[in-house]
């Protein structure tokens, strides 16, 4: 006789839960990669298109930040929240909520008339867009067990953000040519049928904890990102103004509020004792400075490039294309290194690539030389292309190093740590680049800048080494 299967016993009143989708590594990498990298695109779209951008709103001078620290601001505040509500909720479930979130948003964004409208647009794919990255590695370590196969699909996911990176000026500088709000109605049409996919393909995964998700925690942090990134925005017109200083005090003292608030919530958007975890503060030290360092510089090259060199937004889009497409090879081709060169060291090394590499643009960006001179080029395109390399290393390292950092059961919550450093850096990196290169200091000011916040961060990321 053929013995039946023993069913589970149900609580009264309660049906058994619809199974989902079986893991299938290669479709959630496939996925998650597709939908990093259209959140990615939708963050790069108006770096090659900002002229264009604020010739349609009339934004001035002073507001144009806001029209690229947006998305930043939505994804710094939120990623913590998405992180911790992930693990607890369903990162597939957050996941598609995000996808959804983007498309929505993003279409939104394409029928937005003026600054202020564009920005919340922004802000808003800014929240969907945590909700992909903070779930993304989440549902990775769940699919892939530890070991190579993992680190070769943090690799490929890593590529991917390069590849977003890449991808989104081209875009808007192609389509932009018709009308620019083409872009955005493709990138929510692309988040869209990623997330059709998602439902089809992906599976469940969480780690639950006992206590409410911390939604104090979460008003707080808001709140002192919003006053930080306003001081940033503010500071451009005047550091020793009034607002600017009662902005900064403010950000301080809510910083500090949000640390009580988390030691005391039975669910904190983020445990206080991974601080004692020197690889996760170099997680955070090298999510942060790729912030201020990279991000803040090549969110405005496009704009100093087309400035300098009398360049189109599409000429322009191509010459960054050499460094986010070399970023992309690169971070592909990073997974030779696990085994011989660990994510921290290979973080370092990044770091110090890209500040080598910007320091041959000095001169080049403040116009002073003509766009057909010879020795622009040569320095240039070389330059561009090993910061690319420099990017790589980094996007490729920072997953590994997030995840490793942190319990497996936390996974997702590294990573929104992680990147709530790194967008929270871009954010003040933009407004401090801008601020800079419109200053006597020009372009050559933001260029030192970046190289020497590079050069910060390659020495505190080899000095938080395990003890």
């Amino acid at each position: 006789m053929t013995q039946q299967p023993v069913r589970p016993r149900l609580a009264p009143g309660r049906t058994p839960a619809r199974p989902g989708p079986p893991h299938r590594p290669g479709a959630t990498l496939a996925v998650t990669s597709a939908a990093t990298a259209v959140a990615l695109m939708n963050y790069t779209a108006p770096m090659a298109t900002l002229p264009t951008l604020s010739a349609a709103f009339s934004t001035p001078p002073a507001a144009q930040a806001w029209l690229l620290n947006g998305a930043p601001l939505g994804l710094a505040v939120l990623l913590l929240v998405a992180g911790s509500l992930a693990d607890d909720f369903g990162r597939r479930r957050l996941f598609l909520i995000g996808t959804l979130g983007l498309g929505v948003t993003t279409a939104l964004g394409a029928l937005t008339t003026n600054t202020l409208g564009f920005t919340l647009a922004r802000a808003g794919q800014g929240g969907a867009s945590a909700a992909i990255l903070a779930t993304s590695l989440g549902l990775l370590v769940g699919a892939y067990p530890v070991g190579h196969a993992r680190i070769r699909a943090m690799g490929v996911w890593g590529a991917f953000v390069s590849a977003g990176i890449a991808l989104g000026p081209l875009l808007a500088s192609s389509l932009g040519t018709l009308d620019w709000r083409l872009t955005y109605l493709a990138l929510g049409l692309g988040a869209l049928v990623t997330a059709a996919f998602a439902f089809r393909t992906l599976a469940e995964s969480r780690a639950p904890r006992s206590g409410r998700p911390d939604l104090a925690g979460a008003a707080v942090l808001g709140l002192a990102m919003t006053a930080l990134l306003t001081a940033l925005t503010l500071g451009r017109d005047g550091w020793l103004r009034a607002p600017v200083g009662l902005l900064l005090l403010a950000s301080l003292a809510l910083t500090a509020v949000f640390a009580t608030v988390e030691r005391r919530a039975s669910a904190p958007l983020i445990d206080l004792s991974l601080l004692r975890s020197r690889a996760f503060l170099a997680a955070a030290v090298g999510g942060l400075f790729t912030g201020l360092s990279v991000i803040g510089l090549f969110s405005y090259l496009p704009t100093l490039l087309q400035h300098a060199l009398s360049l189109s937004a599409l000429d322009s889009a191509w010459l960054f294309l050499l460094w986010s497409g070399t970023a992309f090879a690169v971070a592909l081709q990073a997974r030779r290194l696990t085994g011989r060169v660990t994510a921290r060291h290979q973080l370092a090394a990044g770091f110090v690539l890209h500040a080598v590499a910007v320091l041959p643009m000095l001169g080049v960006l403040t116009g002073a030389q003509g766009s057909a001179e010879t020795s622009v080029w040569l320095r240039l395109v070389p330059a561009l292309m090993v910061a690319g390399a420099g990017s790589g290393l980094i996007n490729a390292a920072l997953p590994r190093l997030a995840v490793e950092s942190v319990p497996p059961e936390r996974a997702a919550m590294g990573s929104g740590a992680n990147n709530t450093a790194r967008y929270l850096g871009s954010s003040a990196g933009v407004s401090l680049t801008i601020a800079v290169a419109t200053t006597p200091a020009g372009a050559d000011g933001a260029v030192l800048l970046s190289a020497a916040m590079g050069l910060v961060a390659a020495v505190g990321v080899l000095w938080l080494r395990e003890r």
